[in-house]
């Protein structure tokens, strides 16, 4: 079976589970092939964790489910050292941190002490831990999942924390048919541990880099650039996307055109993947995360 072929599976099984919401399914494997992390906010209830577990079967990844809490602490995330009687030293004990894919469910429940823990695992694909740096496996990904800010009991995410995804997704409820299939068809967890894997992590690293020689024209790095301009000197805005955020755009952009069975990079493709790389990491001035609305109309206000 071909790259091509593989990545079309993925997306036709994740269907076959998470009900209605193939444009998600789509944007959240741009994600990963995009080298990126992926955040999604929603009401409880509604998939999210379902689909990191559809996500992480497919994919043939080594998991770990971090649940987060208020009691939480680094050392639960990261691991602790333990003194070993018959060897009279310290050994480490890797934490949950050390798998291939993480998922951080309802990370904004955790105090930021220990969200911060995950700041060097998703930059820079390590953590330092008394004093010594412990690479993490490749590929390395955190799907997270947080509840909205204004329920009970949740530390909002920090602009720094925010930024290291590269996108945010919301599922939403599911449509009148989607439901009804739900309500009629097989538990999604019975779906979910029958799934075998169809693209294994060898031929995802060979799909990332396969998604890096997607070629992207001049003009098209042009339109990325003015993109994030306009939204450094827009008056609505507390601050425009940073350079990581646009690096991170034109990779998802990349991916997707991939996923489009594409060899090179079209504005619609800039503009499929702008709302859940830009939603979550420009802040209006009067308060809050700048919606889809704005966003689309950031999209016509730059001309191509």
């Amino acid at each position: 079976m071909t790259t091509r072929n593989q990545i079309r599976q993925v997306l036709y099984q994740a269907g076959t589970v998470v009900l209605g919401k193939e444009h998600a399914l789509k944007l959240a494997l741009a994600c990963l092939l995009a080298r990126g992390h992926l955040l999604i906010e929603d009401l409880p209830g509604v998939g999210k964790t379902t689909l990191a577990h559809v996500l992480a079967r497919l994919l043939g990844l080594d998991y770990q489910r971090i649940q987060f809490t208020s009691d939480l602490l680094p050392a639960d995330i990261l691991g602790v050292s333990i003194f070993d009687r018959e060897r009279s030293e310290f050994r480490f004990h890797p934490g949950p941190i050390f798998a291939q894919l993480i998922l951080a469910d309802e990370v904004n429940r955790a105090t930021p002490k220990a969200q911060s823990a995950l700041l060097e695992a998703m930059e820079e694909k390590q953590v330092t831990v008394e004093g010594e740096t412990r690479p993490l496996p490749e590929p390395f990904f955190v799907i997270a999942t947080q509840n909205p800010t204004h329920q009970i009991g949740t530390f909002p995410l920090p602009e720094s924390q925010l930024d290291r995804f590269l996108m945010r997704l919301e599922l939403g409820y599911p449509d009148r048919a989607a439901e009804r299939a739900l309500l009629a068809g097989e538990d999604r967890r019975n779906l979910v541990a029958a799934l075998a894997p169809v693209l294994p992590p060898d031929a995802l690293l060979q799909s990332q880099q396969e998604v890096g020689r997607v070629f992207a024209a001049e003009a098209l790095i042009d339109y990325v650039q003015a993109l994030a301009e306009h939204t450094r000197h827009h008056p609505d805005l507390a601050a425009g996307l940073s350079p990581r955020a646009t690096l991170g755009l034109l990779a998802a952009a990349r991916a997707w055109a991939f996923i489009e069975e594409r060899d090179h990079v079209l504005p619609e493709d800039v503009q499929a993947v702008l709302p859940a790389i830009a939603g979550h990491r420009l802040h209006l001035r009067n308060g809050g995360h700048a919606g889809a609305e704005f966003v689309a109309r950031l999209v016509e206000a730059v001309p191509l």
